[in-house]
């Protein structure tokens, strides 16, 4: 993927460290990794390798700022824009205009071009642009149909996390803050008095007799006590995971950080090629420090994936510490595990017995044709209570459903047919 515009032409080169540095600002708004040590050896590999060719200057770059497959698309749309191209303004405002867009995957060209033209446009000390046309008919305008805003942050419901753009990923974590997961609370054996309660306590309805010479005036009463459980959440940091674990930590964060919604404790794990307990991280209460803090502790994020390995590590190390007395499990991946499918399966059935109720988000269920083919997927489906889609704030508004009802089974069963197994 070489840039092949005729018209695209270099920066000045007395100009090249200010060019670089915002072509690295715009590149970082539009969700890539840089910082600026980057930035340092990008100017340098230029200046020791030259640019008279675009070809050479566009692999330097790509060299230096890319780390990953899907980054690529992104750095080549925003490589095309920026670079002065002739049209790019034109093209940055067609990409913003607004549209109606599903829940379906679109195009990744076109989406990572929206993320880099937005990202272009939030930099206000971005290189100037060429001349705008002199002509009134050929002046760019932007009209937003104001009906269209009613409808808006429905939409940002229903769109996919990886589909969205900057500005659109941010408004969806504010949206996140905001989301509750009640749950109700467990019963327990032990009795606390009650003038209601089913129960009579003969125990208190005698002592109070003694106090009127042994005669009783009423039955004391008293009903089972109750208490809120534990929320235990397990998620995929792997790379097929990224877009999908970080906004589910901005959800995770606000559930454990509001009071009074009912849960014991919020204990989170993180996973990939390694397990790690980000509890403590994600107990302060700004949630870019904590996600911050929490990601410095994984060290796997955006790695490979092992499944059953890190389930492993839960059960042996953590299991009897944080499950006790019906404690809930959320574990968040896309089930695509690369260890064995046996040892995936029996470290599954052990969450399971250990666990009141185990509810797997799956951002893979975005799909309407989404089949249970992976071994990963086909090793966990039996041990699970429920399983919901994890893409959007709307199907995170609908995880509270799952929770606040036991026959809740979201779409285990349909899949579970698939595999021609009883439920």
């Amino acid at each position: 993927m070489m840039p092949s515009d005729p018209d695209l032409t270099l920066p000045d080169e007395g100009k090249l460290v200010h060019n670089i540095t915002h072509f690295a600002r715009a590149l970082r708004r539009a969700g890539l990794p840089i910082g600026p040590g980057r930035v340092q050896t990008a100017i340098e590999a230029v200046a020791a390798a030259g640019f008279t060719e675009k070809t050479d200057f566009y692999w330097i770059l790509h060299a230096c700022f890319v780390n990953r497959p899907e980054e690529r698309t992104i750095f080549h749309q925003t490589f095309r824009l920026f670079w002065r191209d002739p049209r790019y303004m034109e093209q940055m405002m067609a990409l913003l205009l607004p549209a109606m867009r599903g829940v379906q995957e679109e195009d990744r060209a076109a989406d990572a071009a929206r993320r880099a033209a937005e990202a272009l446009l939030a930099d206000a000390e971005m290189p100037p642009a060429p001349e705008t046309p002199e002509s009134d008919d050929e002046e760019l305008r932007i009209e937003v149909d104001a009906t269209a805003t009613a409808s808006a942050e429905e939409r940002l419901r229903q769109l996919d996390f990886e589909q969205m753009t900057v500005a659109e990923a941010a408004a969806a974590r504010r949206m996140l803050t905001r989301l509750a997961l009640p749950v109700k609370p467990l019963a327990t054996r032990r009795l606390k008095p009650d003038a209601r309660g089913a129960r009579p306590d003969w125990r208190r309805t005698l002592r109070a007799s003694l106090r009127t010479g042994g005669e009783i005036a009423t039955i004391a009463r008293r009903r089972p006590a109750t208490r809120w459980p534990a929320l235990v959440v397990l998620c995929d940091i792997s790379g097929s995971m990224a877009s999908y674990s970080r906004m589910v930590l901005h959800f995770v964060h606000a559930v454990a950080n509001r009071q009074g919604q009912g849960w014991a404790r919020v204990h989170a794990f993180t996973f990939g090629t390694r397990l790690t307990n980000i509890t403590r991280h994600l107990r302060q209460r700004d949630v870019d420090a904590a996600l911050a803090a929490a990601g410095r502790k994984a060290q796997d994020w955006q790695g490979g994936t092992r499944i059953g390995e890190s389930l492993h590590a839960f059960n042996r190390d953590w299991s009897r510490r944080v499950l006790a007395q019906g404690a809930v499990v959320l574990i968040i991946t896309d089930g695509l595990d690369r260890g064995a499918p046996a040892d995936l399966a029996r470290e599954m059935e052990r969450l399971r017995l250990s666990a009141r109720r185990v509810v797997w988000i799956n951002p893979l269920l975005r799909w309407d044709g989404f089949a249970p083919r992976a071994q990963g997927v086909r090793a966990m489906l039996p041990h699970v209570d429920t399983l919901r889609a994890g893409h959007s704030v709307a199907s995170l508004e609908a995880l509270a459903q799952a929770l606040s009802d036991p026959k809740d089974r979201g779409e285990k069963t349909r899949l579970m047919a698939m595999l021609g197994a009883g439920d």
